[in-house]
């Protein structure tokens, strides 16, 4: 059994950072793409950013310039650092992560908060 786990969210006033981090456990034999997503109500959950197994990454036209996307193969984790927060960026943030257990297998955290708000 495999189970993503986020951390880092919370309030944080406009212009500030914040960085989330998503641990994959359990019965992993590989990871390839890693990926961190967001839904606000009555929207769809949009892509962020994401980054592939060789570390080749891409954002959202909204994000680039202010957050990154890295990943720590030997942790299974990937990280999402938020500089420059804006308050259009709260959101319910999940990571999604394709690992092979088995088959391959597309795998959702729980999502964390984050609030951008003076």
């Amino acid at each position: 059994q495999v189970q993503l786990v986020e951390s880092g969210g919370g309030l944080v006033q406009p212009g500030g950072s914040l960085r989330l981090s998503c641990a994959a456990s359990g019965s992993i034999f590989s990871i390839n793409a890693m990926g961190w997503y967001r839904q606000t109500p009555g929207k769809q959950r949009e892509l962020v950013a994401a980054i592939t197994s060789g570390g080749i990454s891409n954002y959202a036209d909204s994000v680039k310039g202010r957050f990154t996307i890295s990943r720590d193969n030997a942790k299974n984790t990937v990280y999402l650092q938020m500089n420059n927060l804006k308050p259009e960026d709260t959101a319910v943030y999940y990571c999604n992560v394709l690992i092979q257990s088995g088959p391959w297998y597309e795998y959702w955290g729980q999502g964390t908060q984050v609030t951008v708000s003076s």
